[in-house]
C-alpha cells in the first residue's frame, strides 16, 4: 500500500534532518493519512478510501465527495477515485436529463 492521498495525491516527501552542528541525515515527511467511510449520494452508497486528513476538510468544504470529485482533476485522482469520478458524473448527468 503506497503511503499517498487517493483524493489529492499527496505523498511523502524527503528532506534532511539538520543537527546544530549542521550534519544532514535524511528523513522522510509522511502525509497524515486516514482511512474513512465516505457517502457518495449520487452513487447512494458508502466509499472506503485512504486519504490526507487536508483532503478530508477539502471534501467537507466542497459539500461532499460527489462535488469534491466532479471538481478534482483527473491526474491527481487514483484509479479508484477516477472511476468513481466517472460514475458520478454518469449519474449526475442522468439525474439532469430526467
Amino acid at each position: 500500500m503506497s503511503r499517498e492521498c487517493e483524493l489529492t495525491g499527496k505523498a511523502v516527501l524527503y528532506g534532511n534532518n539538520v543537527s546544530h552542528a549542521n550534519n544532514k541525515t535524511k528523513r522522510r515527511f509522511l502525509p497524515n493519512l486516514v482511512r474513512v467511510t465516505l457517502i457518495s449520494e449520487a452513487l447512494n452508497q458508502n466509499v472506503r478510501l485512504r486519504i490526507s486528513a487536508n483532503a478530508l476538510r477539502s471534501v467537507e468544504h466542497r459539500g461532499g465527495l460527489d462535488a469534491f470529485l466532479v471538481k478534482a482533476d483527473a491526474a491527481e485522482l487514483s484509479q479508484r477515485a477516477r472511476l468513481l469520478k466517472k460514475q458520478v458524473a454518469k449519474k449526475l448527468a442522468e439525474q439532469a436529463a430526467a
